[in-house]
C-alpha cells in the first residue's frame, strides 16, 4: 500500500468524527448570538411553531434510532461467513409488510395532527377589545407601522406591549415583500392591493430583529426592521410621545457650531462608517458596513453632539425634506418614512446603520452611496450642512 493510500485511509476514518463535530457546533449558540434564529421563541405564535418542529424532530430521532439499530443488529447478527451454506430465499412476508406500513402511517398521523391544528390556529384572526391592531406597509426598502387605535405612525421600529395580542394587517405599497420576525412569528407574504394578517403575543421584553424574506429588489437584503417589546407602561409612554409630536416644540435658539475636525459620535454606539474627516479629505463614497444584527440594542442616541439645530431645521424645510417626510406622527404625509421620533431610534436606513451622529450625517449627505437604489434623493448638501440637519433630526424624540 502506498503512503498516499495509507494517508487517505486515515483521513477517511477521521472524517466522520470531524463532520459530527461541525454538526454539533452548528447546533449551539444563544438568541443574542443568532437573533434571527427560530429556535429561541419569544411569543406564543413562535412557541406553537417550535412545538410542531420539535415534535417532528423527536419522532424523526425515534425512527432513526429504531431503523439504524435494526439495521446494525441484522448486519452483525446475520453477517455471512465464507463457509456458510446458501440461505433460504424469502419472497415476502405479509405480516411484516403490514407492520412496516402501519408504523410509518401512525407516525405521520402523530406529526400531522399537531401540524394541522397549528396551521388553523395561526391563520385564525384574533378578536376582542384587548387586541392591538397595527397596519404594516412594506415599501422599497423600509417598513411603515401605523397604530389606528392611537392615530400615530412610525417606521422601521415596531413597538408592542408584552402580554397583549398584536394583530398585524399587512399590505405592500409597491412590490411583493415578506414580513418575518423569527422569534415572534412565521413569515407572511405582503402583497399590493391585498391584506394579509399575522398575530403574536410577546412574552419577553427585548429588542428583536426582523427582515423582509422575499426578494423585492436590489436592496432586499437591507430591508430590515426591529421589534421593541416593552412593558405596557413603557408602551403607553412611547405612544404618548408620538402623539405629542402633533405640536412639535420649537428648535433651540442656538447651539454650538460643528467641530471642524470631525463629528463626535454618541456615547456608546460604535462607528460603522469611515470618519467624516476622511470624507472631507476627498472620500466620495463612504465605506459602510451593515449594523450588527444582535438582539441587544445599541444605546439610544444622545442629544446632538455637533451641528446647528436651528440651521438644520431651516435646511430641512428649504431643501424639500418636508415633501417626503413628516415629523408629525399623527399625520403620516409624504412617501418617505415618518421621522417623528427618528432622534431616538436605534438604527437608520431600515436597520442598516446604527443611529450615530456620524452615520446620520453621512446618510443625509449621500444616501445613494450607502444604499444604492434608495428613493431618497441626494440634496447636494455639504458635510457641514448634513451635520446641521442631523443635529436637528436628533431633537425629534
Amino acid at each position: 500500500m502506498t503512503s498516499w493510500a495509507r494517508a487517505f485511509g486515515r483521513t477517511g476514518r477521521v472524517a466522520p468524527f470531524l463532520v459530527l463535530a461541525l454538526a454539533l457546533a452548528a447546533c449551539g449558540g444563544t438568541s443574542a448570538e443568532y437573533p434571527q434564529s427560530t429556535l429561541h421563541p419569544k411569543a406564543d405564535f413562535a412557541r406553537m411553531i417550535d412545538g410542531v418542529f420539535m415534535t417532528t424532530v423527536w419522532w424523526s430521532l425515534a425512527v432513526f434510532i429504531l431503523v439504524e439499530g435494526a439495521l446494525l443488529y441484522v448486519i452483525f447478527r446475520y453477517r455471512g461467513k465464507p463457509d456458510d451454506a446458501e440461505p433460504n430465499q424469502v419472497h415476502g412476508n405479509t405480516t411484516l409488510e403490514i407492520i412496516w406500513t402501519a408504523i410509518p402511517a401512525l407516525i405521520l398521523a402523530m406529526i400531522a395532527v399537531p401540524t394541522v391544528r397549528a396551521i388553523f390556529e395561526t391563520y385564525e384572526v384574533p378578536k376582542g377589545g384587548d387586541v392591538l391592531e397595527i397596519e404594516v406597509v412594506g415599501h422599497q426598502w423600509w417598513w411603515e407601522f401605523r397604530y389606528p387605535e392611537y392615530g400615530v405612525t412610525t417606521a422601521n421600529e415596531l413597538h408592542v406591549p408584552v402580554g397583549r395580542t398584536v394583530l398585524l394587517r399587512m399590505k405592500a405599497y409597491d412590490v411583493l415583500h415578506s414580513f418575518w420576525v423569527p422569534q415572534f412569528a412565521a413569515k407572511r407574504d405582503v402583497f399590493p392591493n391585498r391584506t394579509t394578517t399575522l398575530w403574536f403575543r410577546a412574552d419577553s421584553t427585548g429588542y428583536y430583529s426582523g427582515q423582509c424574506a422575499e426578494f423585492c429588489g436590489v436592496q432586499h437584503g437591507r430591508m430590515a426592521f426591529h421589534v421593541a417589546a416593552t412593558s405596557p407602561e413603557e408602551f403607553d409612554g412611547y405612544v404618548k410621545g408620538l402623539q405629542a409630536t402633533a405640536m412639535p416644540a420649537a428648535a433651540p435658539a442656538g447651539t454650538a457650531p460643528a467641530d471642524s475636525a470631525a463629528v463626535r459620535t454618541t456615547a456608546a454606539a460604535p462607528v460603522t462608517t469611515t470618519t467624516l474627516a476622511a470624507t472631507q479629505q476627498g472620500s466620495q463614497t463612504p465605506a459602510v458596513r451593515p449594523a450588527p444584527r444582535d438582539s441587544v440594542p445599541p444605546p439610544a442616541p444622545a442629544t446632538p453632539a455637533a451641528g446647528s439645530v436651528a440651521e438644520g431645521q431651516k435646511l430641512f424645510a428649504q431643501r424639500g425634506c418636508v415633501a417626503c417626510h413628516s415629523i408629525n406622527a399623527t399625520k403620516p404625509m409624504g412617501i418617505g418614512p415618518n421621522l417623528a421620533n427618528v432622534g431616538s431610534r436605534r438604527y437608520i436606513g431600515a436597520g442598516m446603520l446604527q443611529n450615530t451622529d456620524e452615520n446620520l450625517a453621512l446618510w443625509i449627505k449621500d444616501p445613494q452611496a450607502i444604499k444604492h437604489g434608495v428613493l431618497m434623493a441626494n440634496l447636494g448638501l455639504t458635510i457641514e450642512q448634513a451635520r446641521s440637519v442631523a443635529g436637528y433630526l436628533r431633537t425629534l424624540k
